[in-house]
């Protein structure tokens, strides 16, 4: 089957600011929308907030006004569940709670022809679960928009266990047809992005419980250095802090308590005190009147060495041999060396994360993976108590005179960045092993839903198919608890990858 006839009806029931861009979606596509809301007068409200918002868009000459026009005659609120029986798809936007959303579908049921679509927007619930209260559970699927709707163009197509394969293609078709971007994924805890995306809340979280840095500085370090449009402290203050830890709770409850999705208890206490983000002028940064903003740590202006000498060509992290030389420091190359590091006019040696501690070794400086290192403003380095003062020196020193920003931060094994990614990655593995979507349509996932400069495979092919393993082997052995464990997707791709470079 394909697309909705664009004379087809769709409605739209609940009209908090999801159900409400959903709608103008579907309208601004060419249907005509009924909205419904159980609270009397809401739907109405919604129906001139909705032709508010369009009316602005003919201001911004994104929409003309016979357009306008002919939307605002498509958009009819309705008083009655009873009034959307004409309709092609039904899409389900209310709070999440199963039992309401169960209730509603059954409802529905007795109302709708046959051959009408319904769907439902949850984000943290089973699709499959608010299905089983159909008689035909097979026409029921996941349509999982992302906020704001109108704006954003990724929609995760979830098929419950028991949804017609011809159900999921019309509803994959629709979302195309609507202009949207969407991704086919089964029915499991947070989808693809929100599964996908815990470790980049999760590794920033623990970074700061550690005592490894101050959420400013993790912020500046995941922009900055990594790519990221934004930091894991102020995305969550922006989402909301009981929002985030709510949908973080429920994949962990969902996975059985999994430790790879374990909550912090760190942001467990920031929701316990109130402070639930900009909303309630105060998260992990303080927006309230006056307040002083929170400055990452960034280190005084050190001397630059006059010379490094590189031992191997540092892997993910090579291009920083031309952007050293660049900076007129001498770069000598020890051929006979097969590592990955520089050496310091001192003697220390300066490392890529990989997932190991500086403590353990004689003078080591670790610096954090770079999405682009010429283009990266920020760099961070990790020192434990024992590297020298000059090693560190001179570490930071070489990252300055490259035109960076240098944090310090404590001896974190993986840094920021490295063991964000890295955990990413295996998540990603994870996911296409067990059916929950593809390769392609998770690395778009990623970039859309969430803004990520790479997809988790596109990070993977970039940095080589074995360095997320081997950083994630060396984190598991410095924390047993099992949250850095290569999943075995993980392990099977890069150790076959192994076997077959080794055979070549």
């Amino acid at each position: 089957m394909t697309a909705l006839d664009l004379a087809g009806p769709v409605a739209v029931v609940g009209t908090g600011t999801m159900g409400q861009g959903i709608a103008q979606v579907a309208l601004l596509a060419g249907h005509l929308v009924r909205l419904y809301d159980a609270a009397p007068g809401r739907a109405r409200e919604a129906a001139d907030a909705i032709g508010a918002r369009i009316d602005r868009l003919v201001e911004k000459n994104r929409l003309t006004t016979a357009d306008r026009d002919a939307a605002r005659a498509r958009l009819l609120p309705a008083e009655d569940l009873a009034d959307l029986a004409d309709c092609a798809l039904v899409v389900e936007a209310v709070l999440e709670e199963l039992g309401a959303k169960q209730d509603l579908f059954r409802a529905l049921e007795d109302i709708v022809g046959e051959d009408c679509l319904l769907a439902t927007n949850t984000s943290s619930l089973s699709v499959t679960a608010v299905g089983g209260a159909l008689r035909n559970p097979g026409r029921l699927v996941g349509l999982h928009f992302f906020n704001p709707a109108p704006l954003l163009p990724l929609v995760e197509v979830v098929s419950g266990y028991a949804t017609d394969v011809s159900s999921a293609t019309r509803a994959y078709e629709t979302a195309r047809a609507w202009g949207k971007t969407p991704v086919a994924c089964a029915d499991t805890p947070g989808f693809i992005v929100n599964r996908i995306a815990r470790p980049f809340y999760a590794e920033a979280f623990a970074v700061y419980e550690a005592q490894g840095a101050d959420p400013a500085t993790i912020d500046a370090v995941l922009r900055e250095c990594g790519g990221f449009r934004m930091g894991a402290f102020e995305l969550t203050d922006l989402i909301g802090q009981d929002v985030n830890e709510s949908v973080t709770h429920s994949v962990w409850r969902s996975f059985f308590h999994d430790v790879r999705f374990t909550p912090s208890l760190a942001q467990r206490r920031l929701v316990e005190s109130g402070r639930l983000g900009r909303k309630s002028g105060q998260g992990w940064y303080d927006y309230r009147e006056g307040a002083e903003p929170a400055e990452p740590h960034t280190a005084e202006p050190r001397q630059a060495p006059a010379y490094v000498v590189a031992e191997g060509d540092l892997g993910p992290a090579s291009e920083l041999l031309a952007l050293i030389r660049e900076a007129g420091i001498q770069v000598r190359e020890d051929e006979e060396d097969h590592g990955t590091r520089l050496v310091l006019p001192g003697g220390g040696q300066l490392t890529l994360a990989d997932g190991q501690t500086s403590v353990e070794f004689r003078d080591v400086v670790y610096f954090d993976l770079a999405f682009d290192y010429r283009k990266a403003t920020r760099i961070a380095l990790s020192a434990s108590q024992d590297t020298s003062a000059q090693t560190l020196s001179e570490a930071i020193g070489l990252f300055q005179a490259l035109g960076k920003d240098v944090s310090v931060i404590g001896d974190v094994p993986g840094m920021i960045v490295a063991r964000t990614v890295a955990r990413i990655v295996d998540l990603a593995h994870d996911a296409v092993a067990k059916g929950v979507a593809t390769e392609e349509d998770i690395d778009t996932a990623m970039r859309l839903g969430v803004n990520y400069p790479l997809g988790p495979f596109e990070w993977s092919r970039r940095l080589g198919r074995t360095w997320a393993c081997s950083l994630l082997d060396d984190l598991h052995e410095r924390d047993p608890s099992g949250r850095y464990a290569p999943s075995l997707a993980l392990y099977r791709h890069s150790y076959a990858t192994e076997k077959r470079e080794g055979a070549s």
